[in-house]
């Protein structure tokens, strides 16, 4: 278990904590366009086509439009823009664990996500608006993690000082920013360590 002094905010990722990915459905897209394995991924997550979706400079649309541009000359036009539908069609899955111990955390609930544009009609398809007091959409806000400023910018939204947030995170560089600015950085890794830490941050408050 982590030590930890008591919190009056979570600040806590989405996808890798409370949404999980099927890895199928991208290598169903790829697969249904006769692309390699993993070919897809390596496009839509290079940090030249990323980087601006997640930080407002494209919306999502855009991105992916960018995408299937690169895509079809391996697999042609048709298809590219065949695979991205499919791949985009999803919205993931909700880890219902981790949705019930954040709907029991008793204080302000903050998701701070590094996102396109699509992130706010996710969250709707998804069910899970009412789990968060606040969304801090990186591509709304213009700066992602592990940039300082959208941790700041979180936290006043959470209406909380740094140094009483609990930041949870699937990606540790995320979470070692959080912890430089004064934050109890949490590396998720599964439910139940999750709610462990949770419980003991009640405990502290309670003392």
């Amino acid at each position: 278990m982590i030590g930890m002094a008591a919190f009056d905010a979570v600040l806590c990722d989405l996808d890798g904590v409370l949404r999980w990915w099927d890895p199928a459905i991208m290598r169903d897209a790829e697969r249904a366009g006769g692309l390699a394995p993993g070919a897809l991924a390596e496009v839509a997550f290079a940090p030249r086509l990323v980087e601006p979706a997640i930080t407002g400079v494209q919306t999502d649309e855009e991105w992916r439009e960018a995408i299937a541009v690169e895509l079809a000359e391996v697999c042609g036009v048709d298809a590219a823009r065949a695979v991205v539908a499919q791949w985009s069609e999803p919205h993931g899955e909700v880890v219902e664990e981790v949705a019930e111990i954040l709907g029991g955390v008793g204080v302000p609930v903050v998701l701070v996500s590094n996102a396109t544009s699509r992130l706010e009609s996710d969250l709707a398809a998804l069910g899970v608006l009412d789990l968060f007091d606040a969304v801090v959409n990186s591509s709304r806000v213009g700066v992602a993690k592990p940039d300082p400023r959208i941790y700041r910018f979180a936290a006043e939204r959470a209406g909380a000082e740094l140094d009483r947030c609990l930041f949870v995170d699937d990606t540790p560089a995320n979470v070692e920013a959080a912890r430089a600015l004064g934050m109890t950085g949490v590396h998720y890794r599964n439910p139940a360590e999750l709610r462990d830490v949770l419980t003991a941050g009640r405990r502290a408050s309670a003392g």
